[in-house]
C-alpha cells in the first residue's frame, strides 16, 4: 500500500469533503390539509396526491374511541 508523497491542504480536504454533506429536506404542503410533505409523494396524513385519494389512512384506534 502506498503512502501520499505530499500533504494535502486544510482547504483542500474541506473542499473536498463539502460534498459530502448533508442537503436540507425539501418540503411542501399538502394541498387539502395543509401539512408538510415531501415533494412529489402522497400525503401521509389524509392520503391526497395533485388532488385525488390515492391512499386509504387508517386512523388509530385511540382517536376511534373518542370520536364515537
Amino acid at each position: 500500500m502506498s503512502t501520499p508523497t505530499q500533504k494535502h491542504t486544510r482547504s483542500r480536504k474541506n473542499i473536498r469533503r463539502g460534498a459530502l454533506r448533508l442537503k436540507k429536506v425539501q418540503l411542501s404542503e399538502c394541498s387539502k390539509c395543509k401539512k408538510p410533505i415531501r415533494p412529489h409523494t402522497a400525503c401521509s396524513f389524509c392520503g391526497n396526491y395533485k388532488g385525488k385519494i390515492v391512499v386509504k389512512v387508517r386512523v388509530p384506534k385511540t382517536l376511534r374511541k373518542t370520536q364515537k
